[in-house]
């Protein structure tokens, strides 16, 4: 598939692009090969393999899931403008 000057015009309004005469070749070059890779790796016979969420077979090192700090709620509510029922009250903001 290759794209035409008119067709690359399109795209650059659609993407609100402003290209100049120069460039207008030049982007329609890179798209069009772009769209030839693409078609190199569609042509790919992929039938048996299967896909995968990474190339690599990699294990995350996690951290247990510990806590590490104390409770002090009620030192940040002791200094909070309203609380009620352990919770913050703000002013109303949406009608």
């Amino acid at each position: 598939m290759s794209l035409s000057l008119d067709e690359v015009r399109h795209i650059a309004k659609l993407a609100r692009l402003e290209l100049a005469p120069g460039e207008l070749e030049a982007t329609q070059a890179k798209l069009n090969g772009i769209f030839s890779l693409i078609e190199e790796m569609q042509a790919v016979d992929t039938d048996g393999v299967e896909p995968m969420s990474h190339p690599q077979e990699l294990a995350q090192r996690l951290r247990p899931d510990a806590v590490t700090e104390t409770d002090r709620r009620a030192a940040f509510q002791a200094v909070a403008p309203q609380t009620e029922a352990g919770l913050y009250l703000v002013p109303k903001v949406i009608e």
